[in-house]
């Protein structure tokens, strides 16, 4: 007798599918070819979701329910809000492991702004990550990271706006990694907040 099939979990169809994603097109994505990178067969998807359409709906209402700890995990990994905030700029970038890799991204986003019901995922998530960003912002200001006069909702929202056209223009330019990119173009959008260092005296020590 042969051993009973494990049973997989959403959360591992959930990770096979958003690894097929990051392979494969909207056009050439399919129940097959997720339920390969999970190892069951499609049958197994159609009975726990229906149809591929409900599927990605499905993973696009847990990416946006998830947002807000997404950027809570950021703040958690690191002592500094500054550095959180680098590290999700970094994050951004993996979309952009190469050029296709960001076509494959744009083409899901195509899809997003598109369908109204993916559009409401979308939204929901880009309202929690713009909240986290402004959360980070003043976290960095109240540590002294950047400086009082800063808005913290209106720099949340510039750096909201950096980021698309940042990977954009990486995709133009192709020079060097999408990460260092993107970090170059958000330190300098954080460059005027910063606090000025006080300039040492000539001949005077460095304080211990």
């Amino acid at each position: 007798m042969s051993p009973r099939p494990r049973k997989v979990t959403d959360d591992e169809l959930f990770a096979a599918t958003h690894a097929a994603m990051t392979k494969l097109g909207p056009g050439e994505l399919t129940l097959a070819a997720i339920a390969k990178e999970a190892g069951v067969t499609a049958a197994v998807l159609v009975q726990r979701f229906g149809s591929k359409r409900d599927l990605l709906l499905t993973l696009a209402e847990r990416y946006s329910d998830g947002a807000g700890e997404m950027m809570t995990a950021f703040t958690e990994r690191h002592r500094s809000p500054l550095a959180a905030l680098r590290d999700y700029a970094e994050c951004m970038a993996d979309m952009a492991s190469s050029p296709a890799a960001l076509a494959r991204n744009f083409a899901y986003l195509q899809i997003d702004l598109t369908d109204p019901d993916f559009r409401a995922h979308l939204a929901k998530g880009a309202r929690a990550t713009r909240d986290g960003l402004r959360r980070l912002i003043q976290s960095a200001v109240n540590a002294g990271e950047l400086v009082s006069s800063v808005n913290a909702a209106r720099l949340a929202r510039t750096i909201e706006a950096l980021m698309g056209g940042s990977l954009l223009t990486w995709a133009f330019y192709q020079e060097g990694s999408a990460a260092h990119w993107v970090r170059a173009d958000l330190d300098a959008v954080l460059a005027p907040y910063l606090p000025a260092k006080t300039p040492r005296r000539r001949g005077s020590a460095p304080s211990r």
